[in-house]
């Protein structure tokens, strides 16, 4: 039997999804209703994750050398297998270039997050890392259960919270000086202070819950969603009401994997929630339930993990 995070019972309920205040993506806010569902209680860890490669002998995406069909224009030494892993900047860069701070590591997998030399030893309890889409599914299909959509994981992050508010516990970030959860504190990309003392991921529980009892729904590592990226929310196809099935609102017939490709490729988008431990408010202020961002299936980082969901009967 599977080894796996606590389930809570998200009840059903209505929302104003995402935002007109902030990035151009997380609007036109719009009315949205979601059938109960349960959500794993904190993101899969890396003792969990564990448990499922030594079940099935999986491998995963980061550990998979690139296909040159895919990337004709490298060599055959940049296809080796690897991830993406932030690398603090000397100093002061400019925020428009990601270069600055990102880097390809080849070896990089959600066993050595930060490459060769790196361990999960001592962070057993960590959000899995270096996971890409493909992977979480992967895990989720193993464990009987399934990704969550973008509507799913923001009604849920709330907490029961109402959608008035900015964050997921109130209109501060930081109530009476409280830190509410694992982003970046200093100067990006170059200086961190540390999130209560974690630099980096911070082991699951670290961070108060929201109203429902759910870890780490804000901060710590961003997470996969089944939901295709689009750079504008389409509320008029879905006439306001969530799609359980698809996991979002859509017009028939339309190729969604397509659309969310970025210009000039053919890897599908997904959207990621809830923002990192890389979040800062002069660089990336996405620690938000609203907030969202877009990343390729095939790439597997060093912030960005998932969490589980399972649908319910339709009379629960």
């Amino acid at each position: 039997m599977p080894v796996t995070p606590t389930m809570l019972h998200i009840p059903a309920g209505e929302f104003l999804m995402g935002s007109d205040d902030f990035y151009p993506d997380e609007g036109p806010t719009h009315r949205v209703r979601v059938p109960a569902f349960e959500l794993d209680e904190r993101p899969v860890t890396n003792a969990e994750f564990a448990v499922f490669v030594a079940a099935t002998g999986y491998l995963t995406v980061a550990q998979r050398p690139l296909d040159p069909a895919e990337f004709p224009d490298l060599s055959p030494r940049d296809l080796d297998p690897g991830g993406l892993v932030f690398t603090p900047s000397p100093g002061p860069v400019d925020l428009g270039d990601w270069r600055q701070w990102w880097r390809w590591v080849p070896g990089a997998c959600w066993q050595q997050p930060l490459g060769p030399g790196s361990s999960i030893e001592g962070r057993e309890d960590h959000p899995a890392v270096q996971v890409s889409f493909a992977d979480a599914g992967a895990y989720a299909a193993w464990a009987g259960k399934r990704l969550p959509d973008e509507a799913e994981w923001e009604f849920a992050s709330r907490g029961g919270l109402s959608d008035t508010f900015t964050y997921a516990w109130g209109n501060e970030a930081s109530p009476d000086g409280v830190l509410m959860a694992n982003t970046w504190q200093g100067r990006f990309p170059y200086l961190n202070t540390g999130a209560n003392g974690w630099k980096g991921t911070s082991q699951a529980g670290t961070f108060p819950p929201n109203g429902y009892g759910l870890i780490d729904m804000i901060g710590n590592v961003w997470e996969w969603t089944r939901t295709y990226y689009s750079a504008r929310h389409d509320p008029v196809a879905g006439a306001g009401t969530h799609d359980r099935v698809s996991g979002c609102a859509c017009t028939p017939h339309r190729d969604k994997a397509a659309e969310s490709a970025e210009p000039g490729s053919g890897i599908p988008r997904r959207v990621l929630k809830g923002g990192s431990h890389l979040c800062a408010p002069e660089y990336c202020l996405r620690y938000r339930p609203a907030a969202r961002s877009p990343q390729a299936e095939d790439t597997a980082t060093s912030h960005i993990g998932f969490r589980c969901a399972r649908s319910l009967p339709a009379d629960q």
